[in-house]
């Protein structure tokens, strides 16, 4: 069955897979002392700058949390849309690691703003409440939705204003970036992103995402948390060496496919009776409401989340392998469906 329910769940890019194989000559030292891991460190200055520090991880609840613990303590809050991904969908695992309290901002859209931000910057210096220390945001958003660069950058202005920090959750970045038409560094460092989790697996790669640090001061601790978030690789040279064809033009060229993929497969089925996009059609997800006897029907055909049960709201995920072929069964399923 193949699957519209996440790019999670695509199979592993050719080039990506050889790079595996390649790392998997002889004996490495472990934990990253290797050559690979070498080259993949320089790959991620050469993208996003020598100021740049990557820490290669596993996968990317360990990326936030890992890289929230290194702009936080625990005494602070950590402000995010209520939609946000720490916020929904890592089981606390943010909060548990960090010891700080999610604040969830509701958003139209899943964007937060500096107006919706702004209410929440207060008690600073008051030991009764947790500090604001950071702010969270995703790009691309669990809506789909994308933050223009000037928009990141007002963000960033603002939690720095108040003293604290921008982490970006860039699991879907590589859409992002493809659907905005800029480069990985100008949507975050010169944005003023001060830590990133990068993210790969949904576009191509096996597993493993990466911590960036845009900052000395902001990286000098990240490899003591790494590894009491048992996010340290023994073997890393498989998690790092993916990331060399990766970031050599690769995370473009997939994601490319895969918004392509969404925005064919958008004005399709727009074009049936009784479906609804809900959402912009920005990167490669897709929100689409229906009928609840049809989600019953299709979901017997498909591998497809529903993302909002009293909205009968699903949502449909294209990916870098997603073919022709594969939307033209899901459409034309949908279409006798409905009639």
């Amino acid at each position: 069955m193949r699957s519209f329910a996440s790019d999670n769940n695509s199979g592993v890019h050719p080039e990506v897979m050889a790079a595996i194989i390649e790392a998997n000559r002889d004996h490495a030292a472990g934990y990253g002392d290797d050559r690979w891991t070498e080259q993949a460190e320089e790959c991620v200055k050469k993208v996003f700058g020598r100021e740049a520090h990557p820490f290669f991880l596993f996968n990317g609840t360990g990326a936030n949390s890992v890289a929230l613990q290194a702009v936080t303590r625990s005494y602070n809050s950590i402000l995010c849309a209520s939609t946000a991904h720490i916020y929904v969908d890592e089981c606390n695992a943010p909060a548990r690691m960090t010891g700080c309290q999610l604040i969830p901002v509701d958003t139209p859209d899943g964007k937060l703003t500096p107006e919706l931000l702004r209410p929440h910057l207060s008690h600073f210096g008051d030991c009764h409440h947790a500090q604001p220390g950071a702010v969270y945001i995703a790009q691309a958003t669990e809506l789909g939705t994308l933050y223009t660069v000037e928009e990141v950058r007002a963000l960033a202005a603002l939690a720095h204003g108040h003293g604290m920090k921008l982490h970006m959750d860039g699991a879907r970045l590589a859409n992002a970036c493809a659907a905005l038409g800029c480069t990985l560094r100008e949507a975050t460092v010169d944005a003023g992103v001060d830590i990133l989790s990068l993210g790969g697996t949904k576009n191509g790669m096996m597993m493993g995402e990466a911590v960036v640090a845009f900052d000395a001061a902001v990286a000098a601790d990240i490899k003591y948390y790494r590894k009491q978030s048992a996010q340290l690789a023994s073997k890393m040279r498989y998690l790092s060496a993916q990331f060399i064809p990766y970031l050599d033009g690769l995370w473009l060229r997939n994601a490319e496919h895969a918004n392509a993929q969404a925005r064919r497969l958008a004005d399709r089925l727009g074009r049936l009776p009784q479906l609804r996009i809900t959402q912009p059609v920005e990167t490669n997800q897709l929100f689409v409401s229906m009928p609840r006897p049809i989600i019953e029907r299709l979901a017997e055909h498909y591998f497809f989340y529903v993302w909002n049960e009293s909205a009968d709201e699903v949502r449909f995920v294209t990916s870098w392998d997603t073919t022709d072929e594969d939307m033209d069964g899901l459409v034309e399923t949908l279409g006798s469906m409905l009639g």
